[in-house]
């Protein structure tokens, strides 16, 4: 890709759904691993828990952004150590697939990503993805979106331009459960009718601290103890840019929350046209928000 930040597809048939896509980069960022989360936005997840608690191999923020044992600092920092004494690297390298994952005979999660690979070049970062295995119609829509998102955010902290991204896969699938969707997927492709729009740049400003700011909303939304009308996550501190997701885990809570449901249109209005189009296009009560608004 050679402008990672077009890392939604505008698919009337494939529905891609934008919520989830931020709070597994927002997971994957916080370095978490917590089901809790992330079973909410994918209920799915659940069965890849072996105790109903934490998320093993698919965790790939645990395994970037925890300290190996006896370092004080993450292996994904590591990497931007490195790349800040080093500028043209070929070591900025995080492996994500274990070894020790094969040992464990009833595995229900082992890792596809086998890593990352970061290289600074011409003032612009540039990465690498190696997949030992992904679902072409449902992993490699949110891998990328999540790695792209890792992408800029380490050009951020470094201060480099956003670069390509790259996407190996060593064995690619497609469930036959979704071979029908996918046919569809593909001919709306072909057919040229896919829109586009432009996905804004992550603001230089973006920190750890930024990313946890923007989950503690997350998580009071999750759990339904707030709810934010468009001017509150106006006034909550945060970039516009942060102040999207904020706004669509809003629009999740009344969708799983609120009965009966009813999406406040003044939330969606608020949302970035592509954001906007993409909820329209996933869930009926927003696209019934969205023609109502427009009578």
């Amino acid at each position: 890709m050679p402008d990672p930040r077009q890392r939604l597809p505008y698919l009337g048939q494939r529905k891609a759904n934008p919520v989830f896509h931020f709070a597994e980069a927002l997971w994957y960022l916080a370095g978490r691993r917590d089901l809790e989360m992330i079973g909410y936005y994918a209920p799915s997840m659940r069965s890849s828990s072996s105790d109903g608690i934490h998320i093993g191999g698919s965790a790939y923020g645990h395994t970037l952004f925890t300290p190996a044992l006896g370092d004080v600092i993450s292996p994904f920092d590591r990497v931007l150590e490195l790349l800040r004494t080093e500028a043209d690297s070929k070591r900025g390298y995080v492996p994500v697939f274990s070894l020790g994952e094969l040992a464990i005979s009833d595995n229900p999660d082992v890792a596809c990503l086998a890593g990352l690979h970061l290289l600074s070049r011409d003032g612009h970062l540039h990465m690498v993805c190696y997949m030992r295995a992904n679902d072409l119609d449902c992993g490699l829509l949110s891998d990328v979106f999540s790695f792209t998102m890792l992408q800029e955010y380490a050009a951020v902290q470094l201060g480099l331009e956003l670069g390509a991204y790259s996407h190996f896969i060593g064995s690619a699938h497609i469930n036959d459960r979704n071979a029908d969707r996918v046919e569809r997927v593909l001919a709306e492709a072909d057919s040229r009718r896919a829109v586009r729009f432009p996905f804004p740049e992550m603001p230089v400003s973006t920190t750890a601290a930024t990313v946890a700011h923007v989950l503690e909303h997350e998580e009071a939304l999750r759990t339904n103890k707030t709810r934010y009308t468009v001017e509150d996550v106006r006034r909550l501190g945060l970039d516009p840019y942060w102040q999207q997701p904020v706004l669509l885990f809003e629009v999740y809570r009344q969708l799983q929350h609120d009965h009966p449901v009813k999406v406040d249109p003044s939330l969606l209005a608020a949302l970035d046209p592509g954001l906007r189009w993409l909820v329209g296009h996933r869930w009926p009560a927003c696209a019934a928000a969205l023609d109502g608004g427009e009578e």
